[in-house]
């Protein structure tokens, strides 16, 4: 059961969160990356939801590391390093 005070964001605004763009929050949705919530015409995420996202991205970057051959923890990954892929 969810807490009650659980805030509703916006796509545009989860999207200014991680600084990528909102075809990308769509593509998550629409993949069942992101949970999402359609109230009305709008389309609203829960903050739970997107702690899910961010553990799920973390798991996915280290496996994707081990498989590279890289040996460095979960601690080790410097998010502003890694976020970026050209």
């Amino acid at each position: 059961m969810q807490d009650q005070t659980t805030r509703y964001l916006r796509v545009n605004a989860v999207a200014e969160r991680y600084d990528i763009s909102k075809a990308t929050i769509y593509r998550a949705i629409k993949a069942g990356k992101i949970d999402a919530l359609l109230i009305g015409k709008s389309l609203r995420i829960p903050e739970y939801a997107l702690r899910a996202f961010e553990e799920a991205a973390a798991e996915d970057a280290y496996t994707a590391l081990k498989a590279m051959g890289h040996n460095a923890s979960a601690a080790d990954l410097d998010t502003d390093e890694t976020a970026e892929v050209a």
